[in-house]
């Protein structure tokens, strides 16, 4: 079996998605970039509850955007993960339509330095331009978004989340701490406050810190 130890983990991770996104909504993949497996990757199946399916029906997908292998079909949103690995060095994607940060999304709102745990994703999440979902176009826009704010992450036009990571215990995690700023940000603005921001200078700080500890 093909990057069975990937399939495996989007078996045994795809259950975090129902606690970060409503419905069927979200999507998450682990890529196998060695040349005997000609770099490809295990994504979530397309329609089907996230305790519903095996190793064997994992969808295996070249980063051509091929199908090679699993019973089951591949999420939609294919292009989008094929493009971001073909274009970065990521191992995981984790995508999502959590509410905070789609409400984000919706607003069209970037977000800006609000606590030091940005780092962790750049230092600020921007918006990726609307395209229709699982098309080329979104995911080129998804991928110039990051690349402009130096970014590992990038909320989408009307539309979610997606977050890259060296592997997906860190992609998820970083979902989790990109939704929960976002929650920050809005209840901030709600209350009639604007948030303060945290300098260049202060940010640098933080992830010289976090390179200090291995983070």
């Amino acid at each position: 079996m093909i990057l069975e130890s990937e399939r495996r983990l989007v078996v045994d991770r795809a259950s975090d998605l129902a606690t970060l996104t409503p419905g069927r909504t979200g999507n998450l993949s682990v890529r196998d970039g060695t040349p005997d497996d000609g770099d490809a990757f295990a994504i979530t199946p397309t329609g089907v509850p996230y305790d519903s399916f095996d190793v064997d029906d994992v969808p295996v997908v070249g980063v051509d955007g091929e199908r090679r292998d699993g019973r089951m079909a591949p999420s939609s949103e294919v292009p989008m993960h094929a493009a971001i690995y073909r274009r970065e060095d990521v191992g995981a994607i984790v995508h999502t339509h959590s509410p905070w940060s789609t409400a984000m999304a919706i607003a069209h709102e970037p977000l800006p330095p609000i606590h030091y745990m940005i780092v962790a994703v750049g230092k600020r999440v921007p918006v990726a331009e609307y395209a229709p979902y699982g098309t080329d176009e979104l995911a080129a826009n998804i991928v110039t978004a990051m690349a402009e704010a130096d970014a590992t992450a990038s909320f989408i036009e009307n539309h979610g989340l997606v977050v890259t990571a060296p592997d997906l215990e860190t992609a998820l995690e970083n979902t989790t701490h990109v939704e929960s700023l976002a929650r920050l940000y809005l209840q901030t603005r709600s209350a009639g406050l604007e948030p303060e921001t945290l300098s260049d200078a202060q940010l640098e700080t933080v992830i010289e810190k976090f390179e200090s500890y291995g983070q």
